[in-house]
This record gives structure tokens, C-alpha cells and sequence, in this order.
């Protein structure tokens, strides 16, 4: 299984480290914004906590800042240090916290499916434009918690707690209960295959 260090010392981690920073292979999209305010369709080919490859259509300098709003990562910004045949490399800006949050994010992306999440077994996952929700236990209590991915079946999302796998929970107006615990957060399995219709609020 894939797993990252972050570092906590510095907004950048200096060059050697970033180099050292394991990257994984992803196929993650979204947009992003050069210097002088142009904005592209980017594919993340592969990254680290220290480093982005994009492939898109844009041609930044070497040195430019670009700001990155990428599916289910967020916003990522940094610097080009390098420009490739399709796209160019990027070294991302980050907090300690921030960089320690992508490396979460980046193992559970790379773990998935040795997580066994149960929208990656039957159902695509959809990209929630809407990721900020809650989560209300069967006593009531309610936490408030960020969707990093959603299916028809299931979802993963972003919370501090850790309720018992098994735990009936609610999710918005979906219920469902825990299956799974990683890094980041929980997987929810739906007691119901759930309809876009019944998304849409988050999509």
C-alpha cells in the first residue's frame, strides 16, 4: 500500500525533498489558472505532496504560479519548475497541515481498491460540486464533514470522528452505515441505491 510523508517544517518542502516524496499515478481532473489570469481544462497525471504533473493545453513559464482546483484534492497551488511534452510539472506551496492533508488524500486515492469501498465495486463515483455536509449519528449528534467522493451506493468523506463500523449514520438526507475507516475520514454504504435525483443536492 502507498504511504506519505509530509513535511511539517515549511509552506515548501525544499527541492531534494519534493524529489524524495513518493508520486503515484492518478487520473484526476479539473481546471486551473495561469499568471495571467487564463484558465484551462488539466488532467493530474501523476503527483506527490510535493509535486503536481499536469497534462493541459496551457503553457506557463518556468517559475510561474498556477492555482489548481482538482476533483476530490481541492485547491493546490505552487510553481512551475519543469514543462513537458503535454503539460508541465508544477511544485506545490503548501502548510504543513495542508501538505500532511494531500498525503492522506493522495494514499486513500492510491489505496482505494484495497479498501474494498463499495462505490468502486459496483457504481461510478460522481464529482460533488457541493462537498460540504454533515453527518448525524442515530443519537442525534451531528458532525459536519466534507465529501471527497460520492456513488449511487456509497460515499467516502472527510470527518474527524471515527463511529464503530456497522454505526447507522445519516448523510444529508441519505442513510446508510460506517463500512470502512481509513486516513482521512469513513466510507458509508447506502442502505438504498440512491438516484441522481436524490444527488443532486451535492451534484
Amino acid at each position: 500500500m502507498y504511504s506519505f510523508q509530509a513535511s511539517q517544517n515549511s509552506t515548501t518542502a525544499p527541492p531534494a525533498q519534493q524529489r524524495a516524496f513518493q508520486r503515484v499515478a492518478v487520473n484526476l481532473q479539473g481546471r486551473l489558472m495561469l499568471a495571467n489570469y487564463e484558465e484551462y481544462v488539466c488532467k493530474v497525471i501523476d503527483m506527490s505532496p510535493g509535486d503536481v504533473n499536469f497534462a493541459c493545453a496551457g503553457r506557463p513559464r518556468v517559475n510561474e504560479r498556477v492555482i489548481a482546483y482538482i476533483d476530490h484534492l481541492g485547491r493546490i497551488e505552487g510553481t512551475v519548475t519543469k514543462l513537458t511534452e503535454d503539460g508541465f510539472v508544477i511544485s506545490i506551496v503548501a502548510t504543513g497541515r495542508k501538505r500532511e492533508k494531500l498525503a492522506a488524500q493522495l494514499t486513500w486515492i492510491a489505496n482505494k481498491h484495497e479498501l474494498g469501498l463499495p462505490e468502486d465495486r459496483r457504481h461510478d463515483r460522481l464529482t460533488p460540486r457541493n462537498t460540504v455536509t454533515q453527518l448525524t449519528l442515530e443519537d442525534g449528534r451531528r458532525y459536519p464533514c466534507r465529501l471527497m467522493d460520492l456513488s449511487l451506493s456509497g460515499a467516502a468523506v472527510d470527518i474527524d470522528i471515527r463511529p464503530p463500523i456497522g454505526t447507522a449514520v445519516q448523510l444529508g438526507n441519505m442513510r446508510g452505515r460506517i463500512v470502512r475507516h481509513f486516513l482521512e475520514g469513513v466510507a458509508i454504504e447506502f442502505l438504498s441505491l440512491q438516484s441522481h435525483e436524490a444527488l443532486t443536492e451535492f451534484l
